[in-house]
């Protein structure tokens, strides 16, 4: 009897359909059963000896909820599980027709939580305490989709009980130690992550969308072309990066994409087609290693009339010194391209990037002078430094790319104007372990976007935020760090910012999530904070339109 290994997961929901992800412990038909009637059911597929299924169930009714439940081969029920202390997971549609608010919860940086009878050394998990909350009150208020941006696992920073479990299955002092290697390996991270129960009840009822950051890789990801060109010298990056690439495209990818797009998805479809996919998604994960620009991993979800552009900033790169950008060509028409369609179709536009556009004022200066001393600009010693240095500070968001910043100021500029411009504009964001609100403003003689644009970053889910991060990105923000920052600017004659902005919120430093509810033209943000003794704890409140 087939058994459930992780999952379900609910991925995908409109007004009338949803995908739920499972995994099982051989090979089987998964089959989803709705209270109200609505179901589906998949064959599932092999990847490497595991086997999943992404579920489409179908049937369902505008605006309203039904529980589910999930079957492996026709047999008795294997989700719920026997006993559990949850509410029975549920499926929620949305009615777009009625007009209700859309509730997008976000946040980054998720270390897999300790078992509940162990310390946890960084605090509360946000998410158990999200969990902890909506089971409390199922039938209250929670989030129309969970956005989750980046670091989802962690494949070079493995906790205590993973690294004792790698040390059963090879020799620690053998590169890459204590940190992920292969493919079944990088399932055991998603089963430390998933299969804690607060976290796995959550997913199994709130539906989300994913994109990876450098930690579900290694940390650093596509920094350089240097930086590149280093790591494939490494005799066992190769496996950790198709690896990486391959358990990213099952337990996260296929996930954020609709029913229709699945069905013309030809990478989906080889997988599907064998017995054994494994070869083909390996070939896929080799072509997104060497031709970046052939392979998308960017997605777009509309929800009414909100627009969710989920950017990939870690594939797409461009690495060449004198070429470089956040996004390849490819990637920017496509980015350019869904911002754009349809415009005044949508009232608010949500652009998911796991690095923050805006950052404090002396990281973006240092940035952008780092990125300059790279190109040269200072000569060749000062070019090996600023290398170094980049690699050892982490230098290598939007501002360490200056072209794919002002493209992207100039996009939301364009998208915010004119009489169908959106109300908000806002860049989702996390990776910098704290949270924070930024507002751009554009020079006088320049037309300035009607929506109002913000960047609303928030991490970590869970992490540590140690005194230095929290003192450093203090002081980044402050006028004297800004001060300093132009002088960076002045020694890499790079000029000013296209834009100004500042800071409006924040920083907040803590394990926090942050949610907004848009309705019609409006918009309202709150920031909460995972608290040992009392849950979820609201640490800010505003409403932005």
């Amino acid at each position: 009897m087939a058994r459930l290994r992780l999952g379900p997961l609910l991925r995908y929901v409109d007004e009338e359909t949803a995908t739920v992800w499972v995994e099982a412990s051989r090979p089987c038909v998964a089959e989803v059963r709705c209270a109200d009637g609505a179901s589906g059911s998949a064959p599932t597929f092999q990847v490497d000896g595991h086997h999943y299924a992404l579920i489409p169930v179908t049937g369902l009714t505008p605006g309203t909820e039904t529980t589910y439940e999930v079957t492996l081969d026709g047999d008795r029920p294997v989700w719920p599980l026997p006993d559990s202390p949850y509410p029975a997971s549920t499926i929620r549609t949305p009615s777009y027709e009625a007009g209700g608010p859309v509730r997008v919860t976000f946040g980054s940086c998720r270390w897999a939580a300790p078992p509940a009878d162990e310390h946890d050394p960084v605090g509360p998990d946000a998410l158990d305490t999200l969990a902890a909350r909506i089971a409390a009150d199922p039938d209250g208020e929670r989030p129309d989709v969970l956005v989750l941006l980046g670091d989802q696992v962690y494949a070079d920073e493995t906790s205590p009980a993973t690294q004792a479990w790698l040390a059963r299955r090879r020799d620690l002092s053998e590169p890459p130690g204590t940190e992920v290697a292969d493919y079944q390996e990088y399932t055991h991270l998603y089963y430390e992550s998933w299969l804690d129960p607060e976290v796995r009840w959550l997913l199994s009822t709130v539906p989300s969308c994913m994109i990876f950051d450098d930690h579900d890789l290694i940390d650093d990801w596509n920094t350089s072309a240097s930086w590149l060109a280093d790591m494939r010298e490494i005799p066992w990056w190769r496996e950790r990066l198709l690896s990486g690439l391959m358990s990213y495209w099952v337990h996260q990818h296929i996930g954020n994409l609709s029913p229709a797009a699945l069905a013309t998805d030809p990478v989906y479809a080889a997988v599907r087609a064998t017995p054994d996919g494994t070869d083909a998604l390996r070939e896929f994960a080799a072509r997104a290693d060497t031709d970046p620009d052939s392979v998308r991993w960017s997605y777009r979800r509309d929800f009414g009339r909100v627009r969710l552009l989920m950017v990939d900033t870690r594939a797409a790169r461009v690495l060449d010194e004198q070429h470089r950008a956040m996004l390849a060509p490819s990637e920017t028409k496509w980015l350019r391209e869904q911002t754009l369609a349809d415009h005044g179709t949508y009232d608010h536009l949500l652009i998911g990037t796991s690095l923050p556009w805006l950052l404090p004022h002396l990281i973006h200066d240092a940035e952008g002078w780092n990125a300059a001393l790279c190109r040269g600009e200072r000569g060749p010693r000062w070019a090996r430094f600023g290398e170094d240095l980049r690699r050892r500070a982490d230098l290598e968001h939007w501002a360490a790319f200056p072209k794919s910043f002002d493209a992207l100021a100039d996009l939301i500029a364009e998208a915010g104007s004119g009489p169908a411009a959106p109300a908000t504009i806002s860049v989702l964001s996390g990776d910098v372990h704290h949270a924070y609100v930024a507002e751009p403003t554009w020079p006088a003689t320049t037309e300035a976007p009607s929506a109002r644009v913000l960047q609303l970053t928030c991490s970590p889910v869970h992490n540590s935020v140690p005194a230095s991060i929290r003192l450093g990105f203090r002081f980044g923000w402050s006028r004297f760090g800004r001060v300093i920052g132009r002088r960076f600017a002045r020694h890499a004659r790079s000029g000013t910012p296209r834009i100004a902005w500042r800071r409006t919120g924040g920083p907040w430093f803590g394990n926090q999530l942050m949610t907004l509810t848009l309705h019609s033209r409006t918009a309202h943000l709150t920031l909460d904070q995972a608290d040992a003794g009392r849950g979820l704890v609201r640490a800010d409140e505003r409403r932005l339109t």
